[in-house]
Formats: structure tokens, sequence, C-alpha cells
């Protein structure tokens, strides 16, 4: 089947991998995008896992917990450029709205999309600054966590990254500490389950079957295959799962383990535009004669 450039560059834009690689592997998969991801981890070409459907938007992550710390949410506003991002109109909005969702304890994107909201529904209030700043706006996803602990939440990178952590103790300075290292800690490492408990069968055996695959390309006697395998599964846990990775701040402990007595419950993290895809512009020539090749 024909492959287009397009979809080519789709690829490589989520797995890093070179344009004649991801040409290759789309050919032998059919086009089927999952399976040529899967094609070039087993290869050895791409460690996609996490960069599949991270796609760039613009527009900010707000963060507000309550006094009491019982109360936390977080907010992604998008626009269309980050021009408007830096706006003092857009700020207030996402601001106000994510401090409305602790105080009315809005848990859905429905719910506050019909609540009143300095005086108008939700979803008037936000086509008002729609109007005034001349450029499509949207409230993508809420998450609020209410907890007999407390939270915290650090953003990042300028509001690009919110985190939300939820811890199931009481409150005190050291915890406290601790807890905004560990968000901070999340923001930068990015993991994809809390604990590894949540890692179900499905991608176990999908992460292992990859791995048998590059094992035996690399020329490994399967008799010693599923021994290595273990050790690597013990990897894939330390790097996707927080409580397993190592702590950002002392690499010879875990997240886990630094918490200690501050029990974690749960965590958000939020990145804007996570799995938003935009409008890919023209490619250049030499792009399109490298895809033809």
């Amino acid at each position: 089947m024909s492959i287009s450039a397009k979809v080519v560059m789709k690829l490589r834009k989520k797995t890093g991998a070179g344009m004649m690689d991801c040409k290759k592997a789309l050919n032998e998969t059919n086009g089927d995008m999952d399976a040529a991801i899967t094609f070039l981890r087993e290869k050895g070409i791409s460690k996609a896992a996490k960069k599949a459907d991270r796609v760039a938007a613009e527009g900010l992550i707000f963060a507000y917990v309550s006094e009491d710390n019982k109360k936390g949410a977080i907010l992604e506003l998008n626009s269309e450029t980050d021009f408007v991002a830096k706006n003092d109109d857009f700020i207030k909005f996402g601001e106000d709205a994510v401090k409305f969702v602790v105080e009315n304890d809005i848990e859905t994107l429905e719910t506050l999309k019909e609540s009143t909201f300095n005086g108008k529904i939700f979803t008037e209030a936000l086509s008002s600054l729609i109007a005034t700043i001349g450029e499509n706006l949207n409230v993508r996803r809420i998450n609020l966590i209410k907890t007999e602990g407390f939270v915290t939440s650090y953003t990042h990178m300028g509001g690009k990254i919110g985190v939300l952590i939820n811890s199931s103790v009481t409150i005190t300075d050291e915890h406290l500490v601790k807890a905004n290292d560990i968000a901070m800690h999340t923001a930068a490492m990015d993991p994809g389950y809390f604990d590894k408990a949540e890692v179900t069968q499905e991608i176990l055996d999908k992460e292992k079957s990859i791995m048998k695959v590059q094992l035996l390309a690399e020329g490994k006697p399967e008799a010693i295959i599923e021994k290595i395998l273990i050790g690597k599964m013990n990897k894939f846990y330390e790097e996707n799962c927080l409580l397993q990775q190592k702590f950002v701040k002392d690499d010879k402990m875990t997240v886990d383990k630094y918490a200690a007595d501050m029990k974690i419950a749960s965590f958000v993290r939020f990145r804007v535009g996570d799995g938003i895809e935009k409008k890919e512009e023209d490619f250049a020539a030499e792009v399109a004669a490298q895809i033809k090749g």
C-alpha cells in the first residue's frame, strides 16, 4: 500500500525515529500506526511508549488548593497561540475557573460548563472571553481531589505542566515539604502509573513481547531470556510507576521510600496539549524528497 508523507511524519513525531525507518515500519505493518510503533520498538529504534500521542498545543495548566489543603483542583485552558496564553484576561479566567472548581466541589467538565460562573453560565463566560481576545479557547479537562489527608499542587514551565499530590496523612511542615518535592518529581519524570499494581496484565504482556523480540535480535539465548525479562520488567516499573521511580533529588532511593510516613494516595499530572492533534503545515521539499526515496 502507499504510505503518505503526512502519515510518515506523524509516526516520526510520535517516536523520534528516522523518516526512512518510519516509512519501512508503516510498510511492514500496512499503515497501522500502533503496530508501526511496536515494530520500531522491537527493532530498538524507538522507545515510543511515552511519546505516543504527545502533541503540543497551546494554553496553560492552572492549579488551586483550598486554605485547609483538603481540596485541590487542576484545569487545562487551551488557546490557539502561545501569545494568547500570556494574556492577562486569559490567565485571570483560568485562575478564577480552577478556584471556582474547588470552592463549588465541581467534579466533571460537564458540570462546570453548566454552572453559573461570574454571573453567567460558564460557557457564556468563556464565549465572552473568546469575543474579547479574538481567538478560540477551550477548557478541555479538570480534576478535583477531596481528601481526609491533604493536597498540594505544583506548576512547572510557566504553567505548561501541573501536578496535584494527594496524601492520606495529616499535614505537617515535614509532610508538606515532601509532598512538594514529590510534586516537582512528578512534573519532571512523568510517571504513567501511580504504582506497579496498576499496570494491567495486557500492558505487561505487550512490554514483555517487545523486550523478548529485542533480546532475540541481540542474540541472547532463549534459555536465559526469561531471567533477563524479570530485570527488564523491574526497570519498566522503575521508569513508569511513581512509587517505584528513583527520586529525582536522590536516585539512591525510590519515591515511596522518600515519602516514608507521608503516604501518597494518588496524583494527577496534566501537560498542556497531551493528545491534541494540531494541524500540520506543508512539509519542506527536501523532506518530501527523502520520503519518496
